[in-house]
Parts: structure tokens; C-alpha cells; sequence
């Protein structure tokens, strides 16, 4: 039995992903990530773990293994999120995004750590269409490392998280340990959205003249701006207040209005229900301005769905490994 995984999270952002490893009982050794904000408000809410603030292509191997305070094969699980906007379904998906090849850095550390398990999280535009090509290459060279890899779609909703957000969850395991990946069954029924953001902190909304509020209030509940302004216009949504939120993007206030509506008030939502809806805390800090928080938030793993995934991991595959590896 393992009784405190332990993990490195690379692009780990504002820190999602690490929260939902730390309330599975994770100790996380060492975060990566580039962005200013990002590390800032990283810091802020995890001050004991180590963060490398730049960029993954010029950290090494060896150094993330000296900052980690580990020798190779010692690490239990290697998570990341490689940034994702070449795949993503949200916008033009571009097969040669320079962005896609970010993975690549994620599977020199893999080779380079050889921890027991990596989780790899993305976009479901990875495996839709011409980009399945992609992400049939991304599982080899993963396997090339010498590891068991599996993908599967999961869906937020059904892990506590009251938002419908589906993602490719990759985890491998190194092939000397003998045990084959496997993913975590749905845990939840779906949350509805006014249940989850009652009550939640309402401070700091973005300024939208009457005319917006107009046109909020004209949108029926579950449907979005072209019902009322007429095709063209359906990037913004006014939730089913029964049903968990759709899947909150990176940007909220494109256009001049937001993508994501109240689903009963004329206004956008506040920082306070978008942590409530990808399951962060109240307590959690964010910094900035109301775009910039609510573009970590976007960027985001759902702490609760990680947690539903490292649990699963630390249950059915760390528990069940050998000690003496390597």
C-alpha cells in the first residue's frame, strides 16, 4: 500500500490538476509551468511545493529530478496537460499548430523520470476527424517509452464536477510493473448548475451595458444568443439551471458580451460560480483581472475529476505494484 504518491505536474497552470491530487492524498514534488499568473496563483495556493516558473523544452531530466528530490524510476505519477488550442474543437484546429508538438517535451521527461504512471490529459478534438492521426502518433511515442498506454473520454459531470466537460485522459504504466492502465467509472449523477453556484461569491462581475442584459434575459434557458439575434451568434449561452453548465472556455468576454450567461439573472457569471462549476473551493485564490481569472479557471483540469482519476490510479495501480522496480 501506498500511502502518499507521489507526483510532478508539468503545464500544471494555476493548479488544478495539483489540487485534485493533493485531496487524493498526493505529495506533489515539483509543479512546471510558464505563465506569470499562472505560477503567481500557483504559489499562492500551494506555498510548499516547488515550482520550475519556465519554459519545459529547457528543463532537463536531471534538474527536474534534483528539484523533485528524486532519482530516476522513484516517481510515482508524471502528470500534464499539454496546451491543446492546436486540437481544440472550439476553434481551427490545426494539424501542424506548433503548439501540438508541446507533447513531445511531456514524453522527453517521461523517458528521462521513468516514473511509475503518467496521466496526460487533452481535448477531445484530438481524437476527432484528421486529428486522429495525431493522436494514434502521441499513444506510440508514449508507448515508446516504454510504457502500457490507454485513452479514454471522460466526462467532468459524472465525477462531482457540476459541469459537462469531456476530455482524453491518457494514462500509461511503466511495462515492467505488469499492470495494465485503466481508467476510473463514472461516479456521480450530473449536477445542476444553480444547485452548485447558490450562494457563491457574486463580486467583481464585468461591466455589460442594458444592451446586453436585454438580450440575456431574450435567450431561453438551454439555448444561446442565436435563438434571438439570428444564426452566427450561438457563443452565448444561457444554461438549463437543471443541468450542469456547459464546458467553460478559455475566454469569457468575447464579442463584448459572455459566452457563458446566468441561466436566471441578466449577467455573466462571476469568478465565484465558475470556481463552484469546475469544483474549486471558495478558498481558492485567484489574481487579476475578471478575464485573466476566469481564462485559469477555463485552462483548468476540474480538481474533482483529477481527484477521481488519482484515486482510481493510487487503488488499482500503485497499491498493486512492486516495490523494488527497476
Amino acid at each position: 500500500m501506498v500511502s502518499n504518491p507521489t507526483v510532478i505536474s508539468t503545464f500544471a497552470g494555476c493548479g488544478g490538476s495539483s489540487l485534485g491530487y493533493k485531496l487524493a492524498g498526493y505529495k506533489e514534488l515539483l509543479a512546471v509551468e510558464w505563465d506569470d499568473n499562472a505560477v503567481e496563483t500557483f504559489r499562492l495556493n500551494f506555498p510548499d511545493v516547488p515550482v520550475y516558473h519556465g519554459d519545459i523544452c529547457k528543463l532537463s531530466g536531471d534538474e527536474c529530478m534534483r528539484l523533485a528530490g528524486i532519482t530516476k524510476g522513484e516517481l510515482d505519477v508524471l502528470d500534464g496537460s499539454p496546451p491543446c488550442q492546436g486540437f481544440s474543437t472550439a476553434g481551427k484546429r490545426k494539424y501542424d499548430d506548433p503548439r501540438n508538438s508541446l507533447f513531445k517535451e511531456y514524453a522527453r521527461l517521461l523517458k528521462e523520470l521513468r516514473p511509475k504512471v503518467f496521466v496526460m490529459e487533452n481535448v477531445t478534438g484530438m481524437v476527432k476527424g484528421y486529428m486522429k492521426q495525431t493522436y494514434l502518433q502521441i499513444i506510440a511515442t508514449l508507448r515508446g517509452c516504454g510504457y502500457k498506454a490507454k485513452g479514454e473520454v471522460l466526462n467532468a459531470m459524472y465525477y462531482n464536477v457540476p459541469q459537462s466537460r469531456e476530455r482524453v485522459i491518457i494514462i500509461g504504466v511503466r511495462e515492467d510493473l505488469g499492470i495494465e492502465p485503466s481508467h476510473p467509472k463514472p461516479q456521480t449523477k450530473p449536477i445542476g448548475i444553480m444547485s452548485a453556484i447558490k450562494n457563491a461569491d457574486v463580486t467583481g462581475l464585468p461591466n455589460f451595458n442594458d444592451c446586453y442584459a436585454k438580450l440575456y434575459s431574450q435567450i431561453p434557458q438551454g439555448g444561446n444568443a442565436s435563438n434571438v439575434i439570428g444564426k452566427g451568434y450561438n457563443s452565448c449561452v444561457r444554461p438549463n439551471p437543471n443541468r450542469p453548465s456547459p464546458t467553460l472556455p478559455k475566454t469569457q468576454t468575447g464579442h463584448g458580451f459572455a459566452t457563458i450567461a446566468h441561466p436566471t439573472e441578466k449577467r455573466a457569471l462571476s469568478i465565484g460560480e465558475a470556481k463552484r462549476i469546475s469544483s474549486f473551493p471558495d478558498s481558492f485564490k485567484l489574481i487579476g483581472t475578471y478575464s485573466v481569472q476566469w481564462e485559469r479557471i477555463g485552462n483548468s483540469v476540474p480538481p474533482n475529476l483529477m481527484r477521481a482519476i488519482a484515486e482510481h490510479i493510487k487503488a488499482n495501480i500503485l497499491d498493486h505494484a512492486p516495490q523494488n522496480p527497476l
